[in-house]
């Protein structure tokens, strides 16, 4: 299945549950839009629509409207309730975390003003669990810099690690835990009245997806006591990625960032005017390659600014020279058309994303199994993972438009029995709070798919445990 030769042939598995069915396994193609247009992308303007400064859209928008800032979710006023002959049975959500400082990779040699987060603490301490242990001091960090360390950032200085969820992004992700229960719970009655052990929370080593999660289980019950927060091993951790597969990783820089193919770098070279610019202004060297083998770090420093109000960047040697509107559109767009290409336009985007994310595919695909047996009591998880993670996932579901998925970006499995027909499942995925559309057309709109066939579709990518993934990432296919 990984083999760049195979992947534009069509795979198919036998179903064994339904005789008829056969399982595509092939990639197809997403929908033709503006985003992967590359001449709309370079020479068109302003950002079709999509928001990036501010997580509340303008009045009167569309929830349904991308917003960078604050991503559409599942929440009561638009929720698309099932017909009554489906009973929901199991839900498993993943979101990426909400706004945030830019990374430290992301910030220019000098900045002319600093990132505050005085207004919050990180709470990061061990505490005995078990009764008559010693407890541990509330602590938290509060971050700052002396003159003395002459290591001190000349960039972003302030106080806020980079990266952290900021103030405004821990009320998003309150806000986001208040509108899932308001949906499961009381407009539902699925989930259960307080915690149990119905109900888990998962995150990744990346410290920022505790400190939404924290956020996200106060807005959903306000729990008086402490609350695990799953996490795997940093070197395993398979909902970020992080677990070792350079074969993955060798096929990704092939086609996508860090490539030298005309495919790849046929946007890069038609933005080189836009480039020259952002160096003038940032400080960044021409010669830098981490900055122009993609928009990433321009987009992730620019969209940060803007989501938390802040003005755009000007030149600390010209303070009159300042990065316009224009060109941060024009970043932003560019970085849309890029997210599209990894993760969709390319016919390798398949196999690089089942190999990169292909144990996270092969749990869910066993939660769902164990819920079904009932070796689980399990019936609502809840995975806060990142961008990279939604995406992959996007990319192996073929989502028929694929965008840079933003802050507060969530996808939901939801399964169902229907009434009638004793034990078969239906499963229906909501991508941005509203059915996801696949362009494989087994896939097609995630409606009630009989969940044989989902499943029969992450086996035979993944194989059952991750199998085929291991070959893969062994280079034992």
């Amino acid at each position: 299945m990984f083999s760049s030769k195979h992947v534009l042939s069509l795979l198919w598995l036998p179903l064994a549950t339904a005789q008829t069915a056969k399982i595509d396994l092939s990639w197809h193609a997403p929908k033709q839009t503006w985003i992967n247009d590359l001449p709309k992308v370079v020479n068109g303007s302003g950002t079709h629509g999509f928001v990036f400064n501010s997580s509340v859209l303008p009045p009167g928008a569309d929830y349904r409207t991308y917003n960078w800032c604050n991503m559409p979710h599942v929440r009561r006023a638009e929720y698309p309730v099932a017909d009554k002959e489906y009973q929901l049975e199991y839900v498993e959500v993943i979101h990426r975390h909400h706004k945030r400082t830019p990374y430290a990779s992301n910030t220019f040699p000098r900045e002319s003003y600093p990132w505050d987060c005085s207004g919050q603490g990180l709470f990061y301490y061990g505490q005995p669990l078990a009764a008559g242990g010693n407890a541990s001091a509330i602590t938290y960090w509060s971050v700052f810099t002396t003159n003395i360390n002459p290591f001190a950032p000349a960039g972003f200085n302030g106080t806020c690690q980079f990266p952290q969820i900021t103030t405004e992004g821990l009320d998003d992700s309150w806000q986001h835990g208040k509108d899932l229960y308001g949906v499961y719970h009381d407009l539902l009655h699925f989930l259960p009245d307080g915690l149990d052990t119905k109900v888990t929370y998962r995150v990744t080593n990346n410290v920022i997806t505790s400190q939404v999660a924290g956020m996200l289980v106060e807005g959903m019950y306000g729990p008086s006591g402490t609350v695990p927060l799953h996490v795997q091993p940093s070197s395993i951790d398979s909902l970020e990625p992080a677990y070792p597969c350079p074969s993955a990783s060798n096929l990704s820089s092939s086609y996508g960032v860090g490539s030298t193919s005309a495919a790849w770098t046929a946007h890069l070279k038609a933005a080189k005017p836009l480039f020259d610019t952002l160096d003038s202004i940032s400080g960044i060297s021409p010669n830098s390659t981490d900055w122009h083998k993609s928009f990433d770090h321009y987009y992730d420093n620019l969209s940060a600014r803007q989501c938390h109000g802040k003005p755009l960047p000007c030149s600390i040697k010209d303070p009159t020279k300042c990065v316009i509107q224009k060109d941060a559109d024009a970043v932003y767009r560019l970085g849309q058309y890029e997210y599209s290409f990894i993760y969709r336009d390319s016919p390798l985007s398949l196999p690089a994303s089942v190999g990169s994310y292909g144990v996270w595919i092969a749990e869910v695909a066993q939660n769902i199994r164990d819920y079904i047996s009932g070796t689980s009591p399990v019936i609502y998880r809840h995975n806060v993972a990142h961008d990279g993670s939604l995406s992959r996932l996007l990319s192996i579901l073929q989502v028929d438009v694929m965008v840079w998925v933003g802050m507060g970006s969530e996808v939901v499995f939801e399964l169902y029995t229907k009434n009638g027909q004793g034990t078969k499942r239906y499963v229906r995925i909501l991508w941005g709070g509203q059915i996801l559309t696949s362009s494989n057309p087994m896939l097609g709109k995630v409606d009630m798919l009989d969940v044989d066939i989902l499943l029969a579709y992450f086996d035979g990518l993944t194989g059952i445990g991750a199998g085929k993934v291991v070959e893969y990432c062994q280079g034992r296919e």
